[in-house]
């Protein structure tokens, strides 16, 4: 039976560490800074903020283009010719990632690569990639039809969101108006951010300060979304304060999780949310 190879993108915002323990290849998303555009992974989140402070604009993220695809799937090939790749993908509904991986298989004329949209972002994907990745170790026999089946039905149990500490950047990209930003920043909402079929949609307004509302989401969403409490993942973008993290910590614990991954968000997510973003996901 051929060996499956997981490949995902880097807006999935696993670790270079994890994705080598697994064996997972990343495909990068990208980040332009005006006229230069950088490989998300290549460089700290906290980039994003220093150039959006010297100069007020907002970096903008792409999508993997064909190539990038082409040169993954040839030196896959090269290296593991016999291999299947089973490519876990960021939603595509938010970026261009998936078509172009389409396009390169077309084009080149690619064998041996099952395709599956996970309709997730960032920890979201991070999650199904990684726990397929897990599942494989456990079922080597299994077929390229059957990993994939069950990669389709583990994406539809995850249940993600996210919190936004600040509203300047959800402004700044063209996805709140000023007025919004200022009424957010006044009275310290913050709205909820889900992935649902997909998309990126905001839902009900937490009030008060990060601190506050961090745990209240964790054990709010653990009891809503029915989601299992042998593992969540929590989101946190650089920014987030010490203080909130323990908190949220806690909360899931005394919701009765048994593990907790925190995923520090990578360059695409980090432009949408912001600084001090946190989030939630974990499989319903």
């Amino acid at each position: 039976m051929s060996k499956l190879i997981i490949l995902a993108e880097t807006g999935s915002d696993i670790p270079a560490e994890t994705a080598e323990k697994y064996g997972i290849r990343l495909v990068p998303m990208h980040v332009s800074f005006g006229d230069e555009t950088k490989d998300d992974g290549t460089f700290p989140a906290e980039e994003i903020y220093g150039y959006y402070e010297r100069t007020g604009k907002l970096p903008k993220t792409s999508g993997c283009v064909p190539e990038d695809f082409t040169n993954v799937f040839g030196e896959l090939r090269d290296r593991d010719p016999d291999s299947h790749i089973l490519y876990l993908a960021y939603s595509s509904v938010t970026t261009c990632s998936y078509q172009s991986a389409k396009i390169a298989i077309d084009t080149g004329h690619v064998g041996g690569v099952t395709c599956v949209d996970t309709k997730q972002v960032s920890a979201g994907q991070y999650a199904v990639v990684v726990k397929m990745a897990e599942l494989l170790q456990e079922h080597p026999e299994w077929t390229p039809e059957e990993a994939a089946d069950k990669a389709v039905r583990l994406s539809e149990r995850v249940k993600m969101c996210f919190l936004p500490d600040t509203l300047e950047f959800l402004r700044a990209g063209g996805r709140v108006s000023n007025a919004a930003a200022l009424a957010g920043s006044l009275l310290k909402l913050h709205p909820c951010i889900e992935i649902l079929d997909g998309y990126l949609q905001a839902a009900k307004k937490y009030r008060g300060s990060m601190d506050k509302i961090a745990p209240r989401l964790v054990k709010e969403y653990i009891a809503e979304q029915k989601l299992s409490k042998d593992e969540i993942y929590l989101i946190w973008a650089p920014g987030l304060a010490e203080e909130t993290k323990k908190a949220a910590e806690t909360a899931a614990y005394e919701a009765g999780v048994k593990k907790i991954t925190w995923v520090r968000t990578g360059g695409v997510i980090t432009c949408h949310g912001g600084p001090g973003a946190f989030g939630i996901v974990g499989f319903a």
